[in-house]
């Protein structure tokens, strides 16, 4: 017998509580866990960060999980972030709200960014979750890879204009006419209206070129995750500076070996490395030119290991730019754009963690 679409009735009570309506196995309850750990550490820092009287604020730790649940779910805008908190229960459940509590403004997230940026909340999120993840004995002391990929700027192309020139009225204000064809455009003579942070860089030979920043990991080999973070200037030279900032805060009881791309074979580089008492396991670049790597590394099985473990680092950059919604970034400047990758890094390390428990 065919059931009857009748309209029910708007009930003005509900008897069951959000914890009862998430189910026991979910995948959000791990990670709900061990963000309200990683938050419990950061307490203290934010005290810190508000006065000690005045009108209560919106507790941070429900920011936070707010913005962990907007890179697990790929919201794209704030905005979007608060209308799913107005009716998802999943949602509410996750940042802490009851069903009948208010949402707050989207703008509430632009009036705290600064605040957060100030206290450097992204890196000591993103320093309690590898605690978390060394508590564990979940990451290696001995093996890691460095990698770097491109992060397009919040930023068009039609902004790139050479630096100095009078702009002339546009024909249409909301979308201007610009023919750029046939000019010679560079990072030394033009920048961006809109990002003047973001440099024109392409991936490879024959790839369009993007106003973009270069966004840097740091990874051990065990369990493939991230260890260290950086954001800057998409150059021609931002990976190998990039990647020796990071190895310079690896505990070095031993030597440790550190995997990379062939853009990491350069004698500067491999010089450096070895002189801070690591073992340089990046690819040969021997195209046209002579390796900075010798068969005294290469003969070694554990170079053919760094070289089969470090392609795992494209896993990271693969879940930020399809899940994490950093294809193209949302935010302008280094410092903001270095915020959210950092954020965004920590998230994923939270996933990898869970599924990790959840195999062994």
């Amino acid at each position: 017998m065919r059931g009857q679409d009748e309209q029910p009735e708007q009930h003005l009570f509900s008897y069951v509580s959000l914890e009862q309506r998430v189910p026991a196995n979910h995948p959000l309850r791990a990670i709900r866990q061990m963000t309200d750990r990683v938050l419990a550490t950061l307490s203290p820092a934010f005290t810190k960060m508000y006065a000690k009287f005045g009108r209560p604020s919106i507790p941070p730790e429900r920011l936070l999980r707010a913005l962990v649940l907007q890179v697990l779910y790929t919201v794209r805008s704030e905005r979007l972030l608060m209308e799913h908190l107005e009716y998802n229960l999943l949602f509410r459940w996750f940042v802490g709200l009851n069903v009948d509590d208010p949402v707050w403004d989207p703008t509430v997230f632009s009036k705290n960014r600064d605040r957060l940026l100030a206290g450097d909340v992204a890196t000591a999120f993103f320093q309690a979750v590898r605690a978390e993840a060394e508590a564990r004995d979940l990451i290696s002391d001995e093996h890691f890879t460095v990698d770097g990929t491109l992060l397009e700027a919040w930023a068009s192309l039609k902004s790139f204009k050479k630096v100095g020139d009078k702009e002339a009225p546009p024909d249409d204000p909301g979308n201007p006419t610009v023919d750029f064809h046939g000019e010679t455009r560079t990072n030394d003579t033009h920048a961006s209206t809109t990002d003047p942070e973001a440099k024109l860089a392409r991936k490879g030979k024959g790839k369009e070129a993007k106003l973009s920043y270069s966004g840097h990991v740091l990874m051990e080999n065990r369990n493939g995750l991230a260890v260290d973070v950086a954001v800057l200037p998409a150059t021609g030279t931002a990976e190998r500076d990039a990647a020796l900032d990071m190895v310079v805060d690896i505990p070095k009881l031993d030597r440790v070996t550190l995997g990379g791309d062939k853009n990491y074979d350069t004698r500067d580089l491999v010089d450096a490395l070895r002189e801070i008492n690591i073992t340089p396991h990046v690819a040969q670049n021997d195209t046209h030119r002579r390796s900075a790597i010798d068969k005294r590394t290469t003969r070694h099985p554990g170079y053919a290991i760094s070289q089969q473990k470090r392609k795992r680092v494209e896993e990271i950059f693969g879940w930020l730019k399809t899940v994490g919604g950093l294809r193209k970034l949302r935010h302008r400047g280094v410092e903001r754009v270095e915020w959210t990758f950092t954020f965004a890094v920590a998230v994923y390390n939270v996933v990898r963690m869970r599924n990790l428990a959840a195999t062994s």
